[in-house]
């Protein structure tokens, strides 16, 4: 995608989070969908739940669910069928790592009185860690687990947050701050940001897979283990900034 007339300031800006803000689990990306916690998770459960949890890609990317509601529900069967316990989502939530020049970039964002917005296909309490860590003026994520005393799963609430959710929750947001989406970035990784990418006025790709690269203005891509989100400010359209 051309980025030759990127000459603004984006009102908002909007990130993923897994693997943009938050650093990934590099062998746990096979390419069959973004890489994200819900993978840990299952594998933190149990290696059964991790195999019936990767079937369950296969039938997405078959088409086989009506949509990711209906993904992330039949997810939580899985989770529930191998043990989930609130324990398993606490040690995610503890184990995610802040990318290197995450705190350094939605600073010098805010300081040019940009609002910044989460908008993920993930977990809620990841999102509320995130969101807390950088404060991110609205954050929107896919899961939230209810569990009990006990630390049993006894309930849930799910959002369409992902894929070609993550632009509809976007239009929300510009018509709640009277902007065009035109004048709006986004950051993100996986092939399932694809959809919100193609419809702001410059999108940056970070460390992404192929299908986001290929819609993209930006395409930022650093070794292994040596990822720093700071690196966006070098950006022609940001310097000018």
């Amino acid at each position: 995608m051309s980025n030759s007339k990127i000459n603004f300031i984006p009102k908002i800006w909007f990130f993923d989070m897994e693997g943009t803000l938050l650093q990934k689990d590099f062998a746990l990306d096979n390419g069959k969908v973004a890489p994200s916690a819900w993978t840990v998770l299952a594998k933190l459960i149990s290696e059964e739940c991790y195999l019936e949890e990767e079937l369950s890609k296969d039938r997405w990317n078959a088409g086989e669910y009506n949509g990711y509601l209906e993904w992330m529900k039949d997810t939580i069967r899985i989770q529930q069928e191998h043990g989930i316990k609130k324990w398993h989502v606490d040690e995610i939530v503890k184990s995610a790592k802040l990318h290197n020049g995450a705190h350094e970039l939605i600073t010098s964002i805010k300081a040019t009185n940009a609002k910044v917005v989460l908008i993920s296909g993930g977990i809620k309490a990841l999102a509320d860690k995130v969101q807390r860590e950088l404060k991110i003026d609205h954050a929107f994520s896919a899961c939230e687990y209810f569990f009990d005393d006990c630390g049993n799963l006894d309930f849930y609430n799910l959002l369409p947050t992902d894929n070609e959710g993550k632009a509809s929750f976007m239009q929300q947001i510009v018509k709640e701050y009277g902007v065009d989406p035109s004048e709006c970035a986004f950051v993100g990784d996986g092939k399932n940001d694809k959809f919100l990418a193609r419809v702001v006025g410059v999108s940056i790709a970070f460390n992404a897979q192929k299908e986001l690269i290929e819609v993209s203005n930006f395409s930022i891509v650093q070794p292994q283990g040596k990822e720093d989100l700071s690196e966006i400010k070098s950006l022609p359209f940001f310097v000018q900034q």
